[in-house]
């Protein structure tokens, strides 16, 4: 307990998880170039989606002075899993995804509106999606950024701060596209409002049930769907953007258990996740 407590603990966590990022991210690229095997590639992409959590867990100990950083996983999962808070949160999802189908469908001529055709490649793509984004970011990204935001702005703003951030953190991904000029904006712009918006979501089913799968699940839908849809990537995003958004806009107002706003006692003030 004596040692030094990190100030501004976000802003280093941010900082640190992009300079993580950034040789893992070239590493991928090279992987690419040199014509690895695909496992080879998504093995090490999965590694650098990683990123935010090698880094929060080499601030930890200047962040909670004293405290276990396995007992402090272990309470991001303590709290009892509510079933409605996470079937609720999912059929947002599965709705988003039944929509985008609804839009792809009328505009696509292929003779398959999915990208993976056979059991063994969804299987795979389903653990791939798992391993990487889902179970790697959301520690340091929720479990600790965004409560850490908490302790000093209402929900609904730290949401949309770590949002933010957050999809920035994707940079560097946004040139993987290829997409030039004005195709380029349209999709940082729909990308950045799909992420907020996500990130929105997140937020207030987290806060209804203090258990880090909420966001896990959350951040694993996302990625999943837009994975299994064969379309143009711009439109993809944008009808995540649009639909995500409206979701995101009623949960704002609707505000279940004032998760967003008003509720000054539903955030820890330690590192813990006990709901005060």
């Amino acid at each position: 307990m004596n040692e030094k407590k990190l100030r501004k603990p976000v802003v280093q966590f941010i900082l640190l998880t992009n300079l993580i990022f950034l040789p893992l991210f070239c590493l991928v690229g090279a992987v690419k170039l040199l014509g690895y095997p695909t496992w080879i590639f998504d093995v090490v992409l999965g590694i650098s989606a990683w990123s935010s959590t090698f880094a929060f867990a080499a601030l930890f100990k200047k962040i909670y002075p004293g405290q276990s950083f396995i007992q402090f996983i272990k309470n991001k999962f303590k709290n009892r899993l509510k079933l409605s808070a996470l079937l609720t949160a999912s059929m947002i999802q599965i709705f988003i995804f039944l929509m985008i189908l609804i839009f792809i469908s009328t505009r696509s001529e292929a003779d398959s509106l999915f990208t993976k055709t056979s059991w063994g490649v969804l299987v795979y793509y389903f653990f791939k999606t798992l391993l990487s984004g889902p179970l790697g970011e959301e520690l340091g990204w929720r479990g600790f950024a965004l409560l850490e935001l908490q302790k000093k702005y209402p929900p609904l703003l730290a949401s949309i701060i770590i949002g933010f951030w957050w999809g920035l953190w994707h940079l560097p991904i946004w040139f993987t596209t290829g997409y030039m000029g004005m195709d380029f904006l349209k999709y940082s712009f729909f990308f950045m409002i799909a992420i907020i918006s996500t990130t929105i979501l997140m937020t207030a089913f987290y806060n209804l049930n203090r258990n880090l799968t909420i966001p896990i699940t959350i951040h694993f839908f996302f990625n999943f769907f837009i994975g299994l849809i064969k379309g143009n990537l711009i439109d993809l995003i944008m009808y995540n953007a649009f639909l995500y958004g409206i979701a995101a806009f009623l949960i704002i107002v609707i505000n279940p258990k004032k998760v967003l706003y008003g509720n000054k006692n539903i955030i820890p003030m330690n590192g813990n996740n006990s709901i005060a």
